[in-house]
């Protein structure tokens, strides 16, 4: 196997630890959790904010102007992911569980920057991005099908919180294995396009990441009551599993229609995504759902990454303002939904609000028209 595919499975490998399981299999277990009598929808709410709250200042801390070496970065996301995987088998209530939650936010911040910059810097070819962030889609389609397993055996959510910890770290020994063996270096490829203004990329981004987290945090838990019989876990499978190409995708429609097009379809059907479960809370509806924003949150990522790379000289500072913006979106997403439920008892109007953010964000990437002559 060559170096560059080498590479960048490793850093799928992280994300699929840091983001899949660090950050996204708490959507999973959060029906089994509320079951279980761990948590309400409120302390449920709370933790899931908590997470982007840890994920925002993590992006705050590497915002600093320090030279932070990326295999550090990576190798303190990964081993901080697993212990808060680890310590959620024994968070017997949502005290115990918010500090925990906020300290795998900052993880997983530390992963996804760290990875990123580690690949950046590895003088790769730009086609090694799509399989990295591939990687989110991977570790959420594995933590779901783990989850869906240790449902089947009757397992709680102790148990299952174990599960995906050792899991986890079968997954982190050969990434941080390569990244012993790696010795980065300068890459030498020309820059990408000069797309959009930075001011304009962090806003949108920050819409972005306000859209798509109503219905990554509360997907299974909205739909567990209109599938007839069918697991909403598998459904957070095919969330997990339409991000893995996704990334591919629209990296090759960034390349063919330019970063502002590409984003703005992206971002619109995204917005459709959202949208969706608020007409139809069944089969057709969920599942559509599930693979509109699991087939293009992950693109977002993989198209504003590289246009923030077009833009700026300081990469890391712009990426690490880009996923604090992100964050800060992230956090006002769950606490937003837990509003509305509480006053409207239904999900439909978070999620049309959620919508409406990505459709803003879409109409901010369009491109501006030709001036007249």
């Amino acid at each position: 196997m060559d170096r560059p595919l080498r590479d960048a499975l490793t850093g799928a490998l992280m994300l699929a630890v840091g983001m899949g399981f660090g950050r996204f299999a708490f959507t999973g277990l959060y029906p089994q959790m509320m079951t279980d009598g761990v948590l309400d929808l409120r302390g449920g709410s709370l933790a899931a904010s908590a997470n982007y709250a840890g994920y925002l200042l993590g992006a705050l801390l590497l915002a600093w102007k320090h030279p932070w070496q990326p295999a550090t970065l990576c190798r303190a996301g990964l081993f901080g992911s697993l212990a808060c995987l680890l310590a959620m088998a024994a968070a017997p209530s949502v005290t115990s569980v918010l500090p925990l939650r906020l300290l795998a936010g900052v993880a997983s911040a530390l992963t996804l920057v760290g990875a990123s910059l580690w690949l950046l810097r590895a003088d790769h070819h730009p086609r090694a991005a799509p399989v990295l962030y591939a990687g989110v889609g991977l570790g959420i389609l594995l933590s779901a099908e783990l989850l869906a397993a240790g449902q089947r055996l009757g397992w709680h959510s102790p148990a299952q919180w174990l599960l995906l910890g050792i899991a986890a770290l079968m997954l982190i020994l050969p990434a941080t294995l390569a990244l012993r063996q790696t010795t980065p270096t300068t890459a030498t490829q020309a820059p990408p396009e000069r797309a959009l203004p930075a001011a304009r990329l962090v806003t949108l981004y920050g819409l972005a990441g306000f859209g798509y987290i109503v219905t990554a945090t509360y997907l299974p838990l909205l739909l567990r009551d209109g599938l007839n019989g069918i697991d909403p876990l598998q459904i957070w499978a095919a969330f997990g599993l339409g991000a893995v190409p996704s990334c591919f995708l629209w990296h090759g429609l960034r390349e063919r229609l330019g970063t502002r097009r590409a984003l703005a379809l992206n971002l619109g059907l995204q917005a459709i995504g959202v949208a969706l479960p608020a007409l139809d809370d069944g089969l057709a509806g969920g599942l559509l759902s599930a693979l509109l924003v699991g087939g293009t949150f992950m693109g977002t990522v993989t198209i504003a990454m590289a246009a923030a790379r077009g833009e700026s000289r300081h990469t890391p500072q712009l990426a690490a303002w880009m996923t604090a913006s992100y964050g800060v979106g992230q956090i006002a997403g769950p606490l937003l939904a837990e509003a509305l439920h509480g006053h409207f008892r239904h999900f439909a109007p978070a999620l049309l609000c959620a919508a409406a953010g990505l459709a803003l964000a879409a109409l901010l990437s369009l491109p501006r028209p030709a001036p007249a002559t």
